[in-house]
Parts: C-alpha cells; structure tokens; sequence
C-alpha cells in the first residue's frame, strides 16, 4: 500500500515503516547499534509537543504529538531524534511540530536523513 506521498509501507522486524527507506534506515541503525556505535535504539517513539486539555467550552482537546521515526544515543553522549524525509514529506505541519519538537526537548539533537534515490 502506497501513502499519500508515494512511498511503500515496508515491514522490518515486525514494525510497519512508512517507506522502504525508513525500514532500509531501521536496519542500518540496528547494525550500529550491534557494532556498539549506538545505544537505547528506539523506533517510532511517541513524544508529547502539547499536552491535551479542556477548552472554555468544556470540550476536550486531544494532545499534540510527534512520533520519532528513531531516537538513539551516540557514544558521546548526545541523544539524537531522526526523521527519515523524503523533500516532498516536508509538510507545514511537519515543520511546526519539528520546532514544538526542538523548544520541549532540547536534550535531543534532530536530525533528518534524506533517502538518496
């Protein structure tokens, strides 16, 4: 099944990638973190942007969240947050939600890895 940008959803490990590229990136993260260049690998991890909350209506407001295609540590030390893009996946939204991403945690380097095809 293809999504709205094109890309094929892709299984790797029992996990359903976005795209061939993001489960291509899921097996090279898994590859440094067995050669020990990485650790805490984590895929697809949910991170609140803002939290939910009632209006002045008394209506619920479901939270805002960023879900990470990978976070992982590098020997350093330096907690990294990773997106796998391709240019044309590079919403509005996405940029929104990247800087709320940025602002609440700082402790994480963002990065994003652009499939060369």
């Amino acid at each position: 099944m293809r999504n709205k940008f094109g890309a094929k959803k892709t299984i790797y490990k029992g996990i359903v990638y976005d795209s061939k590229w993001e489960a291509k990136r899921a097996y090279e993260l898994d590859m440094l973190q067995r050669a020990g260049k990485i650790t805490d690998l984590e895929h697809q991890k949910r991170f609140i942007l803002q939290e939910g909350y009632v209006n002045n209506k008394g209506q619920k407001v479901r939270p805002i969240s960023y879900i990470a295609d990978f976070t992982y540590r590098a020997k350093s030390g330096q907690l990294y947050c990773e997106d796998t893009k391709s240019p044309a996946t590079k919403t509005e939204l996405y940029r929104v939600k990247k800087k709320m991403f940025e602002y609440k945690y700082p402790e994480y380097l963002f990065i994003e890895t652009f499939n060369k095809v």
